[in-house]
């Protein structure tokens, strides 16, 4: 079943052109080439993100918002057009109705399980694409008591309109910090200076190595390299299926303190902490199938077969991070300047297996980490998108970029939020679960970060893993593990 538009079903339509000198610079502008990547079979990504509100959330207040605040940047109101004569997709402003947009389904107030119904709300929407006759993007206010809420919303972005951090900025410039509402909210500031540090020639030489590695690897991959078939990997036309959202929050505090006993980043105890979870579900999975039945979940034995390549598809930002007091004085203008996806990915390998010390998990990630750390495979994939794209067309970008994250078993990535608690036009937030559908993968992990908790938030496919819960379950039961060992590690090593 086809839910993404692919970009032969672009058609030309009939627009209403905004007044104003800032409306007006960018009729007829055309897309990027990474955001027309996102309208190929394969890549037709959208970014759907769940936010959770400690009140019911007011529809008109958020329209009354909105108007004077995302609708002020371009792309949340313009239509993309093919270009008749060159085929090509364009930027077409147009007079937006906000209540095309704002949808407020009504919800029976009795609901029997209402956190179910939220997840089965998110699976519908990833069935259909957002109408080509009007903006990429809306937003769904669910008026639905949860688990800890009392109004839902469901952001949902055409990935043509932006990267995540530049997304995750441009809602943060619609916030405000909830204790002091005249305050902008905050992003955690890297202490890293740069990408890649080079101090000798040792380094410069490390640098070269990885980078030619990498390019092999990627060669490889594009080629005949695929991972493992393992109950992670999804089966060919996967990027069609509906997805299932869910996700777990975890005390920041646990992996600070993992961080801080062993000496290695924020990351490296992430990464760590999936390689863990990744490896205790799929030996679950293993012994069931091994038994013909659910295994208990105090089964250890290692079932896991040698040797499996899993990957992931882990991406970087290769775009200065945004300032959002910057973002809401352009916004306030209508001119944004330089906009879009600007994103880069590595090949990440996972050592699966269970491992006797659970420490071992993040040493192993740190391991590859720093050895992508001294590589320019993030650049490299980038700029091989622009040069594919220059000599073969979008066509066969798509079709490289396919075949690439096929090959692998999941996509990764993170992107930090607000150190304080923020409200939305009034609307304290609780947290916020931004994720994506329409990948060739069956599995993503997105972590997000808000004020004291780190959030793994996961799209899966149905079909391959059918129970995502368990998935959040071991990674939880990861961090806790990999955390007592560090601890105890830390005050053995005081004691002597």
């Amino acid at each position: 079943m086809e839910f993404s538009p692919s970009l032969n079903n672009l058609k030309q339509i009939k627009t209403t052109i905004k007044d104003g000198p800032s409306s007006r610079d960018h009729i007829d502008e055309p897309l990027s080439p990474m955001a027309r990547l996102f309208h190929e079979p394969g890549s037709n990504v959208y970014i759907i993100t769940m936010m959770g509100c400690k009140t019911k959330i007011n529809p008109d207040v958020v329209k009354q918002n909105l108007v004077h605040s995302l609708l002020r940047h371009p792309r949340f109101s313009s239509l993309q057009v093919v270009d008749k004569e060159t085929g090509s997709i364009i930027w077409v402003p147009t007079n937006v109705n906000i209540d095309n947009h704002v949808i407020v389904p009504e919800l029976d107030p009795n609901i029997t399980n209402p956190d179910k119904f939220v997840e089965d709300y998110m699976s519908n929407l990833s069935r259909t694409p957002i109408e080509n006759t009007k903006p990429l993007w809306d937003l769904h206010l669910l008026d639905i008591k949860t688990t800890g809420d009392n109004g839902t919303g469901v952001f949902r972005f055409h990935h043509s309109l932006g990267d995540g951090l530049s997304l995750m900025t441009l809602f943060l410039a619609c916030t405000r910090q909830s204790a002091d509402t005249n305050a902008l909210p905050t992003l955690p500031v890297s202490k890293e200076t740069g990408y890649i540090k080079v101090t000798s020639l040792w380094s410069v030489l490390q640098v070269f190595w990885n980078s030619l590695f990498a390019v092999v690897m990627f060669v490889f991959t594009l080629l005949f390299l695929k991972d493992t078939e393992t109950p992670l990997k999804g089966s060919c036309g996967v990027e069609n299926r509906p997805r299932r959202f869910v996700h777990r929050s975890v005390n920041l505090a646990d992996i600070k303190a993992v961080k801080n006993a062993m000496n290695v980043t924020l990351n490296d105890v992430v990464l760590g902490v999936t390689q863990a979870g990744l490896s205790h579900y799929l030996n679950r999975r293993y012994s069931e199938t091994r038994d013909g039945n659910k295994a208990s979940n105090g089964d250890k034995s290692d079932v896991i077969p040698e040797n499996i390549r899993l990957r992931a598809t882990f991406f970087f930002n290769l775009r200065a991070t945004t300032r959002i007091d910057t973002l809401v004085e352009k916004m306030k203008s209508g001119k944004m300047g330089r906009w879009g996806n600007q994103i880069g990915y590595v090949l990440l390998p996972f050592a699966i297996g269970l491992k006797s010390n659970p420490l071992d998990y993040v040493k192993e990630a740190k391991a590859v980490i720093d050895q992508k750390k001294t590589s320019l495979e993030p650049l490299y994939t980038y700029f091989v998108v622009y040069l594919v794209l220059k000599l073969f067309g979008i066509k066969a970008v798509g079709k490289l970029n396919h075949k690439v994250f096929f090959n692998t078993t999941l996509w990764f990535t993170n992107v930090p939020g607000p150190q304080e608690q923020v409200t939305f036009y009034g609307h304290d937030c609780t947290y916020l679960a931004p994720s994506c559908y329409g990948q060739p993968n069956a599995l993503m992990i997105h972590i997000v970060s808000y004020i004291d908790k780190l959030t793994f938030v996961l799209s899966v496919d149905e079909e391959t893993i059918p129970d995502p819960q368990r998935l959040c379950d071991d990674l939880e039961e990861s961090l806790r593990l990999i955390k007592n060992s560090a601890l105890a590690t830390q005050e053995s090593a005081k004691n002597k």
